[in-house]
């Protein structure tokens, strides 16, 4: 390509003089403390199914887990007295995850109202029950995940679009504007690279624009 410039004496610029294209910063879907208390009383828990879906959601929103993350879980992979437990995240990392005190009771009552013995700890209550010691077949699956969590935003009237990983975000975006240093949400939430837990500063900044707004002295004069 360059001898073919050179050859026929076409001008060329200098790679400094060339701007490429900025790319745009990925925005982040969150819920507010408000939104969050909305979805997580929404599922009405007098059957086991929808005992199971509040649990769903309040484990969601403890850990920030990856929704592939919580549908690998496995009942006896959950140390409730400790609130705390191992997953493998992304390319096979091992991190700890930790429940917050009411995931733990909603998780141990949920047990509690079950009367298998199959492994997985999030399972379906429809469809041909799986006869095997092991219950794999009546695991759920990400997808059903994914209905569980949307089936609850519309019925709390949220005003976005909420998906397991808007709750994941919320986790996150909780933690940091409560004062959580960023490296340790890098931590909790399984990045590989700081650069991607970056993504919420934005949003903890704009709160913290807010608050300098709502309280500081000389914002309130005149």
């Amino acid at each position: 390509m360059r001898y073919l410039l050179v050859q026929r004496d076409i001008p060329t610029l200098s790679p400094d003089k060339i701007e490429l294209p900025k790319q745009s910063s990925r925005s982040v879907a969150f819920l507010n403390p408000e939104q969050v208390e909305r979805l997580l009383n929404s599922p009405k828990i007098s059957n086991n199914a929808g005992l199971r879906d509040r649990t769903i959601l309040e484990t969601l929103f403890s850990t920030g887990l990856r929704v592939s993350e919580l549908v690998s879980l496995n009942r006896d992979q959950v140390d409730l007295e400790r609130k705390e437990f191992g997953v493998k995240g992304k390319g096979n990392k091992l991190r700890v995850v930790f429940l917050s005190d009411a995931a733990a009771q909603w998780i141990e009552r949920y047990l509690q109202a079950r009367e298998d013995h199959f492994k997985p700890l999030f399972i379906r209550y429809s469809g041909a029950i799986d006869i095997r010691k092991s219950g794999e077949k009546m695991r759920l699956t990400a997808r059903s995940i994914q209905r569980v969590v949307s089936k609850y935003a519309k019925r709390s009237g949220l005003p976005i679009e909420v998906t397991p990983h808007t709750l994941r975000h919320s986790f996150a975006t909780d933690l940091l504007i409560s004062g959580a240093d960023i490296r340790s949400v890098q931590e909790m939430l399984g990045h590989e690279s700081i650069r991607t837990t970056q993504v919420y500063t934005h949003v903890t900044n704009r709160h913290l624009k807010e608050v300098h707004k709502a309280f500081h002295s000389r914002n309130k004069q005149g």
